[in-house]
């Protein structure tokens, strides 16, 4: 894509949104508009649980909006705007954005744009929303700001700088990004993934003591260890609440290791191990060595196991599939200016090989696979599961061509 001519609506300062009267006049100002663009801001790397502390709203004409949930939580004014499939509503990486309005506020969007998947679908070397920026429009965006911490009043100038030219140029980016994408014909590719994405579930987080078996490093441990160290995670869980501060900022999994694997049965003891700091023992010491001394009770049998998960044997056949249509991916991504991942992701590459669907239909009804896919790569990707060995029997004749598979 080149790089066109520097787009730059009139600066606007963005306009807060604290309370329901405020609210109801966006709503208002929003009654009409075919195109929105949306960001949200999150506190998940300092509080605990994490929650939406900032939703950014822009429109076509470079206005700004800035709604405060933490001034004002109840924000159903916004659903229809958002369930509302006639207006587009343009966000960058859309997925958590998504999934965690949906989890604080219960919206449900549909009409979405999302302008990194665009630009995936473009083949553009950076996907950044700053690299797109500077890329497509010729804007220079200011330094990231997204380790912030967003739950602290009042904003900074820079944090409100920030959040305001997250969403201020969305539309002119999509615009730009619209315009590509009709060139090349992949404007449905894109609109069907983005519908996919509508569908993000709600976040949520379920805790599991046993999630600890999953901590890098943890093979090191015997089962007595690996015993105090679901204490010690079950433990840290309680003391993130309690605090509001992410696990992770508590005790970091490297002292969990050590805690589990050094045993320590006092005060003493933990001063030896890394990551005990003199506020860490303040603050949790006596919690830890408790932690400790029921790991050390556990018995015998009931210590935690750690089993590598089971993978399912493939057949040759299966293996042959598996490698054709990795070479045919491999071939075909740098063809059509795909990321190989993007044109067919790993995830579905072994059910087609263990499936081998025989004909468009039955490779369109595999879980995940997309209308586009089929259209454009379909016949080519049965000619490789076919050249890759099968048991299924002969495969159609319209394995033999791919309309339109090597349009760039």
């Amino acid at each position: 894509m080149p790089r066109a001519t520097p787009i730059r609506p009139p600066v606007r300062p963005p306009v807060w949104v604290r309370n329901g009267e405020e609210l109801a006049h966006l709503v208002a100002r929003l009654r009409g508009a075919t195109v929105v663009a949306m960001d949200s801001e999150s506190d998940s790397l300092h509080h605990f649980p994490e929650k939406v502390c900032l939703i950014q709203v822009g429109t076509a004409e470079g206005e700004v909006f800035l709604v405060d949930p933490l001034a004002h939580r109840d924000l159903a004014g916004l659903a229809p705007l958002l369930a509302d499939p006639a207006i587009v509503k343009v966000l960058h990486g859309a997925a958590y954005d998504l999934a965690s309005m949906k989890r604080d506020f219960g919206f449900e969007v549909a009409g979405l744009f999302d302008t990194m998947v665009a630009a995936q679908f473009l083949g553009l070397p950076e996907v950044g929303l700053t690299a797109l920026l500077t890329q497509v429009l010729g804007i220079e965006a200011g330094e990231s700001r997204q380790k912030d911490d967003w739950a602290v009043r009042p904003l900074s100038a820079a944090q409100e700088h920030y959040a305001a030219e997250d969403v201020r140029h969305l539309c002119a980016l999509r615009a730009r990004l619209t315009e590509s994408l009709a060139a090349r014909g992949r404007t449905g590719w894109v609109e069907e993934e983005c519908r996919a994405l509508e569908g993000t579930p709600a976040a949520g987080r379920v805790f599991d003591p046993d999630d600890c078996l999953a901590i890098k490093g943890v093979r090191g441990l015997d089962r007595r260890g690996l015993g105090i160290l679901r204490e010690l995670f079950v433990a840290r869980e309680a003391w993130s609440h309690e605090r509001g501060r992410p696990p992770f900022k508590v005790m970091g999994n490297e002292t969990l290791l050590r805690l589990a694997a050094a045993r320590p049965e006092s005060r003493e003891a933990l001063t030896q191990i890394p990551g005990c700091t003199p506020t860490v023992l303040a603050r949790y010491g006596e919690g830890v060595l408790l932690a400790v001394a029921r790991g050390l009770a556990v018995s015998e049998r009931d210590l935690p196991i750690l089993r590598r998960p089971a993978k399912p044997r493939l057949t040759p056949a299966v293996e042959r599939r598996i490698a054709s249509l990795l070479a045919w991916r491999a071939d075909a991504a740098p063809r059509v200016g795909l990321d190989p991942g993007l044109l067919l992701p790993r995830r579905l590459i072994e059910p087609l090989a263990q499936g081998a669907p025989a004909g468009l239909p039955a490779l369109e009804a595999v879980d995940g696979m997309r209308r586009w896919r089929v259209a454009e790569f379909g016949p080519e990707i049965l000619a490789a599961l076919s050249g890759g060995g099968s048991s299924t029997g002969p495969r159609p004749a319209a394995c033999a061509g791919s309309p339109g598979g090597g349009r760039g």
